[in-house]
């Protein structure tokens, strides 16, 4: 088995995303800025969603439209690495976007419209303003801290489930609101899971 073919069947996931080609910097952008913000990661263009070998026909315009989402749809700017495989006669162009220490990165949706993304398991999830704030930090304002019972409850949960909300931890605890949710701010602020508000119900993830 080549190298490619054993990164393909580790599958989509937090550091890893398959894209059949790159149609639009904006498009692109998201995924690049959620890398960035979270622990780095590769992109394989030339690569089907369920990790079939398509191949692009022409890297030299995949990657002047991965460098024109990196300099000018993501801010900062980022700066990416290229390499090319080929296999089978196609070729896969790999792309390794390193974790930043100039955090948080915006993506440009539309004219004027900038949003921060981080990545849950194999998706691009828009940012609050609070996970936002955390990500500014370089290095966290709050140590890691021991944590309870309760606190260490959410993160057992968070381990075989990719998203909790105040109501699932209310009700998995029998606790009440107020206490609920101190104790996810809490572990948002000291950077043990991350805030999710761009839904209807907001959201918690690791």
């Amino acid at each position: 088995m080549t190298d490619l073919q054993a990164l393909i069947r580790q599958g989509e996931g937090e550091r890893l995303e398959f894209k059949k080609k790159t149609t639009h910097p904006t498009r692109i952008s998201r995924t690049l800025a959620s890398l960035a913000n979270t622990h780095g990661g590769r992109v394989l263009v030339g690569v089907d969603d369920d990790g079939r070998i398509v191949g692009v026909r022409d890297t030299e315009e995949e990657m002047y439209v991965l460098r024109e989402a990196a300099e000018h749809y993501v801010e900062p700017p980022l700066r990416l690495g290229f390499k090319e495989v080929e296999e089978d006669g196609r070729t896969v162009l790999i792309v390794t976007v390193q974790e930043s220490s100039q955090k948080p990165h915006r993506a440009q949706v539309a004219p004027g419209d900038w949003r921060g993304y981080v990545r849950v398991r194999d998706e691009s999830v828009q940012t609050s303003s609070l996970t936002e704030k955390v990500l500014e930090r370089s290095e966290p304002t709050f140590e890691k801290i021991p944590l309870n019972k309760e606190e260490l409850a959410v993160l057992e949960y968070l381990r075989k489930n990719p998203r909790i909300t105040l109501a699932q931890y209310m009700k998995l605890l029998n606790l009440g609101q107020r206490r609920a949710y101190r104790t996810l701010i809490k572990l948002t602020l000291h950077g043990y899971i991350r805030h999710h508000d761009k839904e209807q119900e907001p959201y918690y993830t690791l």
